[in-house]
């Protein structure tokens, strides 16, 4: 976003807003990369075989999670802030198409994984009770790691694991524990700054 003086004359860009324009630059670029992967890989093996359906779904959850991490650079000021919400965006975003893809504990709809989409559902329901203030966001984000944490308990007290897949599940939900606890600490950050 370029300033302008008191007569609307563009006065150009500080050196954090060329930073965001090169993100968001890079951001929808690897959207459109992401989008058109799949369909030149159509073109030389049939193992890549997408749907229109599954343009269509990679396509609004891509462009959802961009519209969404454009709305929060432009709303917030606050670096950490800014910086706890892509990571959290971007850890819905990962979820949500691991999930939908593969499944994270086994294939179809078994009971950890409806969880794993319920807790989507939670994280969007926590975070609009919170009104996206920064402390509310950062108890979301460990209620998020919580959560993440039970379902992979219950997958493995439900015996949903299958015994070769015990160490990829548990990477995996450490992982994404891990990225919440990211977020969380990012938007306290955030927090303590709004308190000072």
């Amino acid at each position: 976003m370029a300033r302008t003086n008191g007569n609307g004359t563009r006065i150009g860009m500080n050196e954090a807003e060329r930073w965001i324009q090169r993100l968001r630059v890079i951001g929808w670029s690897t959207v459109a990369i992401i989008l058109l992967l799949p369909a030149i890989g159509m073109q030389f093996s049939e193992e890549v075989d997408w749907s229109a359906g599954d343009f269509l779904f990679a396509a609004i959850l891509l462009g959802g999670t961009g519209l969404l991490v454009e709305l929060v650079v432009r709303r917030s000021q606050d670096n950490a802030y800014r910086a706890g919400a892509v990571l959290a965006l971007i850890t819905l975003l990962l979820l949500a198409w691991s999930n939908a893809a593969v499944g994270f504990v086994g294939a179809g709809a078994n009971a950890a994984n409806i969880l794993y989409v319920a807790l989507i559902g939670m994280v969007a329901a926590a975070s609009f009770a919170a009104s996206f203030s920064a402390r509310g966001m950062g108890k979301a984000m460990i209620a998020a790691a919580i959560g993440q944490g039970l379902i992979a308990g219950l997958a493995f007290s439900q015996e949903l694991v299958q015994a070769d897949e015990r160490m990829a599940i548990l990477g995996i939900n450490a992982f994404f524990i891990a990225l919440w606890s990211a977020a969380a600490a990012l938007f306290r950050k955030a927090a303590r700054k709004e308190a000072a």
